[in-house]
């Protein structure tokens, strides 16, 4: 039994899977980490929703800025499940600070977004506006004598009884149609405007998603990791077993023939010296 004792402490143990398949999983991020994350996304919000005084953002930019607060609120998150998890009271306590204050900053930034939103959306109506009173056709030249067309356009009417009279509608059915035209081109920009938002909103949804996944991605990774470990274990520890049951069966033979080859001894023993 010493004999397979001294083996059994010689056997190596790996309880760990393969190099490989084990540098592909990342760490797990501990609260440190997550501490320094959330406080350059805070940082590189504060710098994306203060532009230049009187430089209005893009539609793509507040997309971006839209997805920089998704992920920042994702690493809060995060950030708070493993400050429940913190043994040490101090550390807990000082942790939960620090996701309240990254709560209101988070609150914070979103109601800028909103602000910034609304103002690019204003100076979006206001340059498709000018864009289209820019295209109207404007005659604005006047002659000398501001009386001259009205006299040579009444003068063929006031001798010629036949001529046609101008109708009191035209100008203003006139002045109607542009109206119209331009109230249909603006609708027509301002549709195109919010279909782009909406399109950075769902960019931004999309990114958002995609980080999950990632996320997902890595557990998983750290799940097969420790499923490995686990087999491998189980499996070591089988052998090891059927190892044992062999030698026992062996040492259980090698037991009864010494005890035969003992009895036969003293039988020889008795029937020969007596």
């Amino acid at each position: 039994m010493r004999h397979v004792a001294g083996k059994l402490y010689q056997q190596p143990f790996n309880f760990f899977p393969d190099p490989k398949s084990s540098s592909r999983a990342s760490p797990p991020p501990t609260m440190n980490t997550l501490f320094n994350t959330a406080l350059k996304q805070s940082t590189s919000l504060k710098r994306d929703l203060s532009p230049p005084s009187g430089t209005p953002l893009t539609p793509s930019l507040l997309g971006q800025i839209s997805a920089s607060l998704t992920s920042f609120s994702r690493t809060l998150d995060s950030y708070s499940d493993l400050a429940k998890t913190e043994l040490n009271p101090s550390k807990k306590d000082k942790a939960l600070e620090r996701i309240e204050s990254f709560r209101a900053e988070l609150q914070s930034f979103r109601e800028q977004l909103k602000e910034l939103r609304a103002q690019s959306e204003d100076v979006q109506s206001s340059v498709n506006r000018q864009e289209l009173l820019g295209r109207r056709p404007h005659h604005t030249g006047t002659p000398d004598n501001p009386y001259s067309d009205a006299a040579i356009a009444s003068a063929p009417s006031a001798h010629n009884p036949w001529a046609p009279k101008p109708k009191e509608g035209d100008s203003l059915g006139m002045n109607s149609g542009d109206y119209t035209r331009e109230t249909h081109a603006l609708r027509e920009q301002n549709f195109f405007a919010n279909t782009n938002s909406a399109l950075d909103e769902y960019l931004a949804r999309g990114q958002a998603v995609l980080g999950d996944l990632g996320q997902q991605r890595e557990m998983l990774k750290g799940t097969q990791k420790r499923l490995y470990s686990v087999a491998n274990t189980l499996g070591i520890s089988g052998d090891t077993i059927r190892m044992i049951e062999r030698r026992a069966r062996q040492d259980k033979w090698i037991f009864w023939a010494g005890v035969l080859v003992f009895f036969g001894f003293c039988w020889l023993v008795l029937h020969y010296l007596r």
